[in-house]
């Protein structure tokens, strides 16, 4: 796979896809992640839960910050090409290849774009188990 938004992983939008999955994990682990973070009564006093959860709080900060970088990049490199390909489109209005490449960078496009949607459902999940989670926790203590 390509470096993390580099052209490689924007050209193909299931590498794309596969990309962001693999970033993800931390989201899809956040529960697991909080129960390994934050201690039971028993194990208050020998882990400092307010330090490993402001790591795990950072953590989640540059996932999201990063893969939210990385799509609008591959937003904007699509875009570009989608461009090109209207300003050719233009200049040879017959060409039937050249029309195929056209609709199926706007198709990749649109879907870029709807992965904005999917990364802002995944964030906001994430911080609210997050936040239900400091709020137990805050209440044990």
């Amino acid at each position: 796979m390509a470096a993390p938004g580099g052209a490689g992983t924007c050209e193909d939008f299931a590498e794309f896809q596969e990309f962001l999955r693999v970033m993800r994990t931390i989201d899809d682990r956040i529960i697991h992640e909080l129960n390994t973070t934050i201690p039971t009564a028993s194990f208050v006093g020998k882990i400092d839960a307010s330090q490993t959860c402001k790591e795990l709080y950072q953590s989640l900060m540059d996932a999201h910050t990063s893969r939210e970088r990385i799509i609008k990049n591959c937003i904007a490199q699509t875009s570009n090409v989608v461009k090109t390909l209207r300003e050719e489109r233009e200049k040879a209005q017959d060409d039937a290849a050249l029309l195929k490449q056209l609709r199926k960078e706007q198709t990749k496009l649109k879907l870029m774009q709807s992965e904005l949607n999917v990364e802002e459902v995944v964030n906001d999940r994430s911080w609210k188990v997050f936040a239900a989670c400091i709020q137990r926790f805050a209440l044990r203590s």
